[in-house]
């Protein structure tokens, strides 16, 4: 998922290149609005790309299509926006531009606190929307109140401290499959309830690439932080591996739903 400032990075466009001579790597594009071109009046809420005018939302779309394909050779298939910023005239303007899947949608998240977009709702499974396939990222619920967590997990942010309590009794918790501010426990946890319970077949990971480098995020700031961080992949890839997941790639994932 590449953003438009990393396109202007001759060094970081190299990079990228020899990663995508891998047949089963795929180019997307990530739209942070704030550093996208064509720049308009800022409002409340614009970050999220999907809350721009439509037209804004259309340009600033056109922009990083063009210099993505400018820039590798290949137009973009897959999507996701930059804060999970998803609006209501977004899928129709990436299935017009030929795009083929979105990922923009962060399973039992709300955003909307901070005029963002509701995903609370929004279970770990891909679905057809529009034209388009939706790869939500995960999130699993975990503990005694899982089954009940898509309605009782925003009941407990109302009282911050009561989601604290319901967490560390084991009662609720929720758990978003990246190794950025996610103990390694927690995700363990999180993947065997998906295998073993909520039987998904397909797992979505995510994190900033800045992470790979101290400093950047808050999630890697010094080298113990980064050595903290390879332990969870290393950790991880064997619990994956326990359960039977291996790497699809996205050709493979439209093939198989393309023929369900």
């Amino acid at each position: 998922m590449v953003d438009y400032p990393v396109t202007e990075d001759p060094a970081a466009c190299d990079i990228l290149r020899e990663v995508l001579e891998e047949p089963r790597n795929t180019l997307g594009a990530q739209l942070h609005a704030w550093v996208n071109p064509p720049y308009f009046p800022a409002s409340p809420g614009d970050s999220y790309a999907g809350n721009l005018p439509i037209a804004n939302e259309a340009a600033k779309l056109d922009a990083l299509t063009g210099r993505l394909e400018q820039a590798f050779g290949r137009r973009p298939l897959v999507y996701r926006a930059g804060r999970y910023g998803l609006g209501p005239a977004t899928i129709k303007l990436l299935a017009e531009r030929g795009y083929r899947i979105d990922s923009s949608m962060r399973a039992r998240y709300d955003y909307t606190a901070d005029l963002g977009p509701d995903f609370s709702q929004i279970g770990n499974a891909a679905f057809r929307t529009g034209n388009l396939l939706e790869l939500p990222l995960t999130t699993v619920f975990t503990g005694a109140w899982r089954r009940h967590g898509g309605s009782l997990f925003p009941l407990t942010g109302r009282l911050p401290p009561v989601r604290g309590v319901v967490a560390r009794a084991g009662l609720l918790q929720r758990v978003a499959l990246t190794p950025e501010d996610m103990p390694i426990e927690a995700a363990l946890e999180a993947v065997e309830v998906a295998a073993e319970r909520d039987d998904l077949r397909l797992l979505t990971f995510s994190f900033h690439s800045p992470s790979l480098s101290p400093g950047h995020t808050p999630y890697v700031r010094d080298s113990a932080d980064l050595a903290i961080f390879w332990r969870w992949w290393s950790r991880m890839f064997e619990q994956l591996d326990r359960f039977g997941y291996a790497p699809a790639s996205l050709d493979e994932i439209l093939h198989a739903v393309d023929n369900i």
